[in-house]
């Protein structure tokens, strides 16, 4: 009976795995449970519905695990490897002295737009102690503007123009669009058809540069903007400058 329940309880196991992840059981795995077996499983299932509860606890715990071990991974790499963290993401005065804030953010995300402020007074007021640096989080799936936004943001930077380009696209969240971003660029004195050929050509040079943000991301967990990474904390939402300040104080 112990036997019979070990396997009962790593085949809910696997089942409730699929049922999280919105998969169906695989065909073969389901095939090997007879209808004889399926039935004591769910007989055992009602007599001992803490088996669910403990599987999914289990499920849980090694996800945390997991999580802990690749951000401390991925903080190990910010302190001794800056510039494989960095790589092509924009960012302000890289210089050894200074504390990094790394920031995963979406131009069409209202908190976004709120903490955009703090980091402009932040940076004004520290400029010789923080190097802000920028990953794309476009939330696709609610905004329909934050992945074009983002690419034409990108492209921007291919001709040295992000932060202006940056600041542009958060002033004017309510107006993205295409004309806003060529309009933009305009305004910027960009080469407009490299520009347009770096945002929207069809070698999706832009795309493919935001999807590596994207995964760094879901790497790390990060399912909200915005999210920050100073130091050995991560704070996400919108932000208060005294919060920040307080932060790199315990940083330095």
């Amino acid at each position: 009976m112990r036997q019979f329940f070990r396997y009962m309880r790593t085949w809910v196991f696997i089942s409730l795995l699929c049922l999280v992840l919105g998969w169906s059981l695989p065909a073969q795995a389901a095939s090997s449970v007879s209808p004889k077996l399926e039935q004591q499983i769910l007989q055992v299932l009602r007599e001992h519905p803490e088996v669910i509860i403990e599987s999914v606890q289990t499920y849980q715990l090694q996800q945390q695990q997991q999580l802990k071990q690749v951000r401390q991974a991925f903080l190990q790499d910010l302190n001794i490897n800056l510039p494989s963290v960095i790589g092509e993401s924009p960012s302000t005065a890289v210089a050894q002295s200074k504390i990094v804030l790394i920031e995963f953010s979406d131009f069409q995300c209202p908190y976004c737009a709120e903490a955009h402020k703090t980091l402009k007074q932040l940076l004004a007021k520290h400029p010789n102690e923080v190097t802000l640096v920028y990953k794309h989080l476009p939330l696709i799936a609610i905004h329909d503007q934050a992945l074009p936004a983002a690419k034409a943001a990108w492209a921007a930077n291919q001709q040295g123009k992000f932060w202006e380009y940056h600041d542009a696209l958060f002033a004017n969240q309510k107006q993205l669009g295409e004309a806003l971003y060529l309009d933009t660029a305009k305004s910027l004195n960009l080469d407009l058809e490299k520009f347009k050929s770096d945002a929207f050509g069809v070698n999706n040079l832009a795309e493919k540069a935001i999807e590596n943000d994207i995964r760094l991301a879901e790497k790390l967990g990060i399912d909200g903007t915005p999210f920050f990474v100073m130091n050995s904390k991560n704070f996400s939402g919108v932000v208060q400058l005294s919060n920040i300040e307080k932060i790199l104080a315990d940083a330095k």
